[in-house]
């Protein structure tokens, strides 16, 4: 019988989109209890180890972050497993670079290279707005933060573009047609374009037709969409390929060439 919380992850039950060979051990990293889902979350461990490159073993992580040169969002995280998810921006003082953690068009997380003047915000999106205590108008993101007093005109689905140092709401941009979106999950995870359509199903799920700057269309469940920016201009930078999925046929020849050129 389980006593508590579950304390170990198995490698070949971690997420896939850490794409962690299942050879190399028996473990995964089982990321802290924090503001992302585990299953949509990534490991400080993996992060630094996998992705970036900063460590060739766990240990080696553990001496990196405990020495206080990690921040997510502004704050410097100690904890090897805190589970940074989209939008966070990593901070790393001693090389004077910043990341942000952004999607591909094939579902998997890239930290994306930003500017300081860049890693100083970050876009929330807005779960729900609610009256809190003493009449006080709260509004909850999608990275678990409670933001007071908002503007009245913030409703769910919107975006706030919030100032990491002080935790003020800087701007907001509304769900409305026309606006750029980034796909958050299911089969169109990571793409970008600008929403065409909205479908409403009273009792279901609504559903939001977009299309990318190519031209191609496609649709996906409102949970799914969060808006990036104003009309077609995006308040952030956008990982390699700018959201755009590519055919099979181009993505194989993308490999191919660059297998030949390696």
């Amino acid at each position: 019988m389980a006593r508590g919380p579950k304390k170990h992850l198995k490698r070949v039950a971690a997420p896939s989109h850490w794409m962690l060979d299942k050879m190399r051990g028996v473990y995964a990293p089982r990321p802290s209890q924090g503001p992302h889902k585990l299953r949509e979350c990534l490991p400080l461990s993996i992060l630094l180890r996998n992705r970036l490159k900063y460590a060739l073993t766990y240990q080696e992580v553990k001496y990196i972050v405990m020495q206080r040169h990690v921040k997510v969002d502004g704050k410097v995280r100690t904890d090897h497993c805190y589970p940074a998810g989209f939008m966070d921006v990593i901070g790393m003082e001693k090389t004077k670079e910043n990341f942000r953690l952004l999607y591909d068009t094939k579902g998997r997380y890239v930290a994306h290279k930003i500017t300081a003047q860049e890693a100083a915000y970050k876009l929330c999106r807005v779960k729900d707005v609610v009256v809190g205590p003493k009449g006080v108008p709260q509004a909850i993101t999608h990275d678990g933060r409670t933001l007071r007093y908002v503007h009245p005109d913030i409703k769910r689905n919107d975006t706030v573009r919030l100032d990491l140092e002080t935790g003020k709401v800087l701007d907001y941009v509304k769900f409305e047609l026309g606006n750029v979106v980034m796909i958050t999950g299911g089969n169109n995870q990571g793409r970008v374009g600008t929403i065409v359509h909205r479908e409403t199903h009273p009792g279901s799920f609504e559903i939001i037709h977009i299309q990318d700057a190519r031209g191609n269309k496609f649709a996906t469940r409102l949970s799914n969409v969060m808006v990036i920016g104003k009309g077609t201009k995006a308040w952030i930078s956008l990982p390699k390929g700018n959201g755009i999925k590519q055919t099979e046929v181009e993505d194989r020849l993308q490999r191919l060439a660059k297998a030949a050129s390696a």
